[in-house]
């Protein structure tokens, strides 16, 4: 297995989208919640850096991916302030299927970026393709405890983790094959992740069978 050093400006790119896509989420669920400002930017941080969080713990990285660039934080605080006196129009401007596109999208990014980390860290590649989908469904499940509902993710049957496991080997797969740039792997991967999501959303598909 070859290990191709990760672009860091790509990652980086990566790692700031999927991040705002998290905090959307987070304002998304803080607003249905009817949380003050104080509860937005903690759900929204949580959604944002809950899955990164738990992969660096995991990977042993300090110091936190977060905590290296305060950027990230800033920007959700900022977000935060002008986010909150807007929820009600953002309500009402933003549907259904825009939510569950930004979700898709910010799944596949998180996943591919923990699934890149950790093949820069050397682990083994079943372990990576792990550690990219915690990275990709993580924020999300600390996101609806915070908020006193029973994870998304382990209640519906929709398969949000398996997309993400199959987009991580297909990463994996590709820098193997080595058919492919480290960054082109990076972007096909994370695009076949969203697409995947989609399509599960869009012909209702599910783990379970309807009762």
């Amino acid at each position: 297995m070859k290990h191709v050093p990760v672009h860091v400006s790509l990652i980086t790119i990566i790692e700031i989208m999927a991040i705002l896509v998290g905090a959307l989420s987070g304002f998304v669920e803080a607003r249905r919640k009817r949380m003050d400002i104080v509860g937005v930017f903690t759900v929204a941080f949580i959604a944002a850096f809950g899955g990164g969080t738990l992969r660096d713990i995991l990977l042993d990285k300090r110091p936190l991916f977060w905590v290296m660039h305060q950027e990230y934080v800033i920007l959700i605080f900022v977000l935060t302030l002008v986010a909150t006196p807007l929820m009600r129009t953002v309500k009402q401007i933003i549907s259904e299927r825009v939510i569950v596109v930004a979700d898709a999208v910010g799944l596949g990014l998180f996943a591919v970026a923990g699934v890149a980390q950790a093949q820069a860290a050397h682990m083994p590649i079943f372990i990576a393709s792990m550690m990219g989908v915690i990275t990709g469904i993580f924020g999300g499940v600390l996101r609806d405890i915070v908020c006193n509902e029973v994870p998304m993710v382990l209640r519906d049957g929709k398969p949000y983790a398996i997309c993400a496991f199959f987009g991580t080997w297909l990463y994996i797969g590709l820098q193997y094959a080595d058919v492919v740039s480290d960054d082109a792997a990076l972007w096909a991967s994370a695009a076949f992740i969203a697409i995947l999501r989609l399509v599960t959303w869009k012909f209702d598909l599910h783990l379970r069978s309807h009762h």
